[in-house]
């Protein structure tokens, strides 16, 4: 997948551009299911499936305040991107003057002379251009003038609810891992560099590696079974979201102990995926029986595994 971010390198060369345009966050199952026309007409037509998308998050230029917190990483979101099978990737820097570009010059000077577009599919509640003067109406009308087909693609629901990138976040903070694992069609993740902690987990014979997240927006507190991504490999484990209340600390750490696992990785990349909560976090009255908690909270989360395993219960 090629990536592009500077948008005067873009020359209309691409083979029948199939485009879709969006920030996709989320990259949930309604995101896929644009992402899947995309790419099926970009195949039939020996083409090219496209994403147009936008870095930073346009709220977090026109404004901070009500900018939601993001639920991938730009790294993660350009993974996958790739892993659905999209061709190119055109992210353009979003500055307040990126944002002032009416809709007819957006689809005019970019759209189409820059990319040379033969269709675009966008979500139902698509808007784009100056103060989102853009609507899917407008776009269709466009496309007519400019000779693009303009495609609008319904919400996704599942068991009736619409899948959103709002409704994902209120699930991840409320701790409801499958729940936004079936809106996302993956297990939910978070991921960030190895840090150096207390050791206090080593201590207490479960040694832990401490994150240091990248991403903006992670689990409410509590234990949760998990799988770490760690250099191609996917192990299992538990992990601990919140301040240690058994030892009086305040700050909130997010600490996984990895099964069967004895590496040195400070420093290094992990990616942490969430498979179901099991507890919330306790004031334990001594360590020996937070001991035994964790000792519990690791046949539960093996448990869990096996399910999974077993049923192919997630992604």
């Amino acid at each position: 997948m090629q990536i592009i971010r500077d948008l005067d390198r873009l020359n209309k060369t691409f083979p029948y551009p199939v485009v879709t345009l969006g920030n996709y966050d989320g990259v949930h199952l309604g995101h896929q299911q644009i992402f899947r026309k995309v790419i099926e007409s970009a195949r039939r037509h020996n083409g090219a499936a496209v994403i147009f998308t936008f870095e930073p998050h346009p709220l977090q230029v026109l404004s901070p305040s009500t900018c939601p917190p993001l639920l991938n990483t730009f790294r993660r979101k350009m993974e996958l991107f790739e892993s659905f099978g999209i061709d190119l990737v055109i992210c353009a820097e979003f500055t307040r003057d990126f944002a002032s570009i009416s809709p007819e010059d957006f689809v005019k000077e970019i759209l189409v002379e820059k990319i040379g577009v033969k269709e675009i599919f966008v979500g139902y509640d698509y808007a784009f251009g100056r103060g989102k003067q853009g609507t899917t109406e407008a776009l269709i009308r466009m496309g007519g003038q400019y000779h693009f087909k303009a495609l609008i693609v319904e919400a996704y629901t599942l068991n009736g609810e619409v899948v959103s990138a709002t409704r994902i976040r209120e699930l991840v903070q409320e701790g409801k891992m499958e729940d936004t694992a079936r809106m996302l069609g993956r297990l939910y993740a978070t991921e960030g560099i190895v840090v150096p902690g207390d050791h206090r987990g080593k201590s207490l014979g479960f040694p832990t590696a401490n994150i240091e997240p990248h991403n903006q927006i992670y689990p409410k507190p509590g234990v949760y079974a998990v799988q770490v991504e760690h250099r191609g490999r996917r192990l299992n484990g538990v992990v601990n979201i919140g301040t240690h209340p058994t030892f009086g600390e305040g700050k909130t750490t997010i600490e996984v102990h990895i099964f069967d696992f004895h590496e040195e990785i400070y420093g290094q990349f992990v990616r942490i995926l969430y498979a179901k909560r099991i507890r919330d976090e306790i004031a334990f009255k001594n360590k020996e029986e937070l001991i035994r908690r964790i000792q519990k909270d690791i046949e539960a989360a093996e448990k869990i595994f096996k399910i999974i395993k077993t049923q192919g219960a997630h992604p």
